[in-house]
Order: structure tokens, then C-alpha cells, then sequence
């Protein structure tokens, strides 16, 4: 009801003190008398919606259903990747004479660039705008995965997966930047869940994929299908990218740290490359002398990024941003759950082809109960995160464990009737503990990071977990390869698979610092 004199007043409620009747009956003869007087108010209709440039602007900085999955997809190739050459390894050494060291590099090579280059990606997307180094990245690893497949020699093959790895590092850090900074509240949430649960399946799928690929040898193509099938899905990712995900960047976009990407390039290369290539080419001097130079090349770089942030500049890892607690906490919980994933996969994989002598395609299948567990675990994850909060990491590390002990006892019970049917029950186990921790892990860490630092926040988680999978390979992997021949295939694994099993004990430990509400 308007009053005279203010035409934006209505009368909604009025609240008075005393006798009711006086008060009401006062103010509606007061105000027939102004009906009687006042010009008629025009009649009320619905008011068309109104569409300022402000409203535009955020509409079209909203990532939808559509874009989610553009990016995911986005996401799910650079990972599939990282493992879905382990069970091509055998066919490549035999097509291209490769050896041992050479092969090492082929798998080793995808993961070192991928690890060290990808906070430099999550900058360069702050910077430039992160659609564009995401249509960019895919436009890349379509090139080098093409590259791979018609590799003609063995180290025309590790240079395009360097190459191919590198592009990756521009794809990944856009996925989660994106992600960060395109959704707020539960959507955001459920994205960073799901983002966690592809991250996993992608593991497994890419063992199972890359053994039925091998052994299909579609058009003749053997190995090198395990690469040209990334081509035509990173051209659809692009397509899609430029209709459906919008563009963000850094309000306030900080300059290229040169000096603490060379130091952080150095110190990932000083202990990933003598890890991962030590054994095959007999640990000579220039492997020890790596690995001594990496603790100081680390002390480096903290200090270096430490001086570049109290100077005001802009450090690739700003030392701010690790006081987070939820990025410094979950960032100790991804250190052993990616490093016992990585070595876990590529440990089961030489397991089952050259200690039980499995075809690629059995080998890969022999891990279809671990992806079930860990579908379903990540499809109930949100729901019991919203429910539990970080409690569900515990109980995933809790599950893991589980896993693994049942895998230890099948092991070491009879090894020679060892087999895919013997191991689901621990393998499935497994999984599902994985798949709760694995789920949840990404949302915990991103949590409490602004928007505005959203690139060089889900760049260090990235590298994170590149460089704890590549360091569980390099780890687990050259153990287990070193114990076999002296202690045999079943105790070998039975070690390896051991600590993985202090891993879910020390995830276990972490997780019960985590605040018990997640956002």
C-alpha cells in the first residue's frame, strides 16, 4: 500500500503498542481519505526480467553441467595416460628393441614433465586465462599423442611423451582452476568429488584399456592405439571447451616466477630421474650425485620462495599458502595415498605378466574389481562427506588397509595358484578404501583457497600428485623389481604391498587432524 508523498513505500506489517481497534480503524480512515484524493496507481504486472551487463558477466563466468564435464573429460586423458602404457611396456620392447632403460624413460618421461611443469600451467592460466591454456592444452596433447603413436624409434618415443606429458601439465591445472573459480557452495563441492573420482577410475581404466588395446592390435596399430586413441577425444574436448566452459582468470595475475620454477624443475628432476632410471642403467655415479644434490636444491627453493614473498613479488608456491591447514594437511595426506596408488598399479602390473605370465588383457581385467569398489565408493562419497566430513578419510584409510592385509595373506598363503580370482576379495577391498579417500581428498585441500589463487592452488595440488605417483612408481616399483630375483615374486610383493600398508596407517594418522567439517 503506497503512501502519499513516497512512491517505493508499502506498507507490509504494522506494528503498534495499546488497544488494537483504535490504531486500525485511524489508519484505514486515513487512508480511504488519500484513496479518495490521490491519482490511480497504475496496474501492477509482472516485471520482465532484467538483464544488466554485471548479471551477463556472471552468468557467463558460471561453469553449467556441460562445461563440468568438458573439463573432466579434460582431466581424465592426461590421467589415463600416466598408466595406461605400463601393460603396453613388453609389446613396445618388442617392436622397437627398446631394453630396460630406454623403456623406463618412456614411462618415466610423461610423468617427470607432467610433475614439473604443472604449477608453471596453473600460473599461466591465472595469467592468460584458463579456457585458453585449457583449448591450448588439448590442442597440444592431441599433437604429441599423435606423435607417440607414429613414433618410429624408441627415443623419438620418449621425446613425444616428454612432449606429451608437458601438455598435459597445461591441461590439468585449468580443470581444477576452472572448477575453483566457476562454482561456489555445494556445486563446487560435488565437482571437486567427482574431479577426485575420475582421478581414480582413470588409474584403473587406463590398466584395463591399455591391455585390450594392445592385445585388439586395431588395424595393425598394436601398441601404439594405447596413444592414437587420445587424438580424437582431446579434438572433441577442444570443440567443447569453446562452447561450453567460460573463462576466468587472476584478478590481480602475478608475474612468471623464473628462478623458483627452475629450482622446483631441478629438485623434482634430482630425485625423480635417478629414482626412476637408477636400476635399469646400474646406479652409476651421476644417479647418487643426483640424488645428494636434492635436498639442497629443495632448501632452495623454499627459501627462494619465502624471499620472493616477503619482498612482495609473486613465488611459484607461495609459502602463504601452505599455512592453509586444510592445503598443508591434505597435502601430507596425498604424499603416501598417490605414491601407494602409483606403485601399487605398476607393482601388480609386472606382478601379474611376468610372475604369473598374463596377457596384457588378463592383467588389465585382473583390476576390474578394484575399479567397481572404486566407482562406488566415489558415487557415495559426497553424500558421506556432507554427513561425516573428514571422517570419511579415515574410514577409507581404514578400508584400504583392509585390502591390502588380504592381499599380503593371499600372496604369501599360494603363490603358485595365485591369480585374479584369488585376489579380488583383497583388490575390491582396496578400491573401495581408496575411492574414500581419493573422493573427498581434492575437496579438503581446495576448501579454504580463494578464488582469486585458485590456478597456483590446484597447480601445487597437481603436482602433488603427479610427482607422489611418479615417486610411488620410482619407489615401489624399483624395490620390488630389485627384491624379485632374491626373494622371489610373491615375497617381493608381499614387501612392496607391506608399505603400502604403513602408508593407509600414516593417511589414517593425518586424516584425524583434518577439520571434521568439510566445505
Amino acid at each position: 500500500m503506497r503512501l502519499p508523498g513516497s512512491s517505493y513505500t508499502w506498507i507490509t506489517t504494522l506494528w503498534y503498542q495499546g488497544e488494537r481497534r483504535t490504531i486500525v480503524e485511524s489508519v484505514t480512515q486515513h487512508l480511504e481519505a488519500v484513496k479518495a484524493t490521490a491519482a490511480p496507481l497504475p496496474p501492477r504486472t509482472a516485471a520482465a526480467p532484467t538483464t544488466t551487463p554485471a548479471t551477463a558477466r556472471a552468468a557467463d563466468t558460471v561453469l553449467g553441467t556441460a562445461g563440468l564435464v568438458t573439463v573432466l573429460l579434460g582431466a581424465f586423458l592426461p590421467m589415463l595416460d600416466f598408466f595406461i602404457v605400463n601393460v603396453a611396456l613388453p609389446t613396445i620392447d618388442h617392436d622397437l628393441a627398446a631394453g630396460p632403460a630406454v623403456l623406463e624413460l618412456v614411462a618415466a618421461g610423461y610423468g617427470i614433465a607432467f610433475a614439473v611443469l604443472l604449477v608453471l600451467g596453473g600460473r599461466l592460466g591465472d595469467i592468460f586465462g584458463r579456457r585458453r591454456l585449457f583449448v591450448a592444452g588439448a590442442v597440444a596433447f592431441a599433437l604429441t599423442s599423435l606423435a607417440c603413436g607414429l613414433a618410429p624409434g624408441a627415443w623419438s618415443l620418449v621425446a613425444a611423451r616428454a612432449a606429451q606429458g608437458a601438455s598435459a601439465a597445461l591441461l590439468i591445472p585449468q580443470v581444477l582452476g576452472t572448477i575453483t573459480a566457476a562454482t561456489t557452495g555445494a556445486r563446487r563441492a560435488r565437482a571437486l568429488s567427482v574431479y577426485g573420482a575420475v582421478g581414480g577410475i582413470s588409474v584403473v581404466v587406463g590398466q584395463v584399456l591399455g591391455g585390450m588395446l594392445v592385445a585388439a592390435d586395431l588395424f595393425g596399430t598394436g601398441w601404439r592405439s594405447v596413444f592414437l586413441l587420445n587424438v580424437p577425444f582431446a579434438l572433441l574436448t577442444l570443440v567443447l571447451a569453446l562452447r561450453y566452459v567460460p573463462e576466468s582468470r587472476s584478478p590481480q595475475p602475478a608475474r612468471v616466477d623464473i628462478l623458483g620454477t627452475v629450482l622446483l624443475t631441478a629438485t623434482l628432476l634430482a630425485l625423480l630421474v635417478p629414482l626412476m632410471e637408477g636400476r635399469a642403467v646400474g646406479w652409476p655415479l651421476w644417479t647418487w650425485l643426483l640424488l645428494a644434490a636434492f635436498p639442497f636444491l629443495a632448501v632452495a627453493f623454499v627459501r627462494a620462495e619465502r624471499r620472493a614473498e616477503r619482498s612482495g613479488g609473486a613465488p611459484l608456491v607461495p609459502p602463504s599458502l601452505l599455512r592453509i591447514p586444510e592445503m598443508r594437511r591434505g597435502l601430507g595426506i596425498a604424499l603416501p595415498y598417490f605414491a601407494g596408488f602409483g606403485g601399487f598399479m605398476f607393482v601388480i602390473a609386472v606382478a601379474l605378466q611376468q610372475g604369473l605370465r598374463l596377457g596384457p588383457v588378463a592383467a588389465g581385467w585382473a583390476l576390474v574389481p578394484m575399479a567397481v569398489g572404486y566407482f562406488f565408493a566415489s558415487l557415495s562419497g559426497p553424500r558421506l562427506i556432507g554427513r561425516f566430513g573428514s571422517r570419511v578419510l579415515s574410514a577409507g584409510a581404514v578400508v584400504q588397509a583392509l585390502g591390502l592385509a588380504t592381499l599380503i595373506a593371499t600372496v604369501l598363503a599360494d603363490w603358485a595358484h595365485f591369480s585374479p580370482l584369488r585376489m579380488a576379495p583383497g583388490v575390491a577391498l582396496a578400491g573401495i578404501g581408496q575411492g574414500l579417500i581419493g573422493t573427498p581428498l581434492f575437496r579438503v585441500v581446495l576448501s579454504q583457497v580463494p578464488p582469486e589463487r585458485a590456478g597456483v592452488g590446484s597447480g601445487v595440488l597437481a603436482t602433488g600428485q603427479q610427482s607422489s605417483l611418479a615417486l610411488g612408481v620410482a619407489t615401489l616399483g624399483t624395490l620390488y623389481l630389485s627384491l624379485s630375483p632374491t626373494l622371489g615374486m610373491a615375497h617381493a610383493l608381499a614387501v612392496t604391498l607391506g608399505l603400502q600398508l604403513l602408508g593407509s596407517f600414516t593417511i589414517l594418522a593425518l586424516s584425524t587432524r583434518l577439520p571434521r567439517t568439510v566445505g
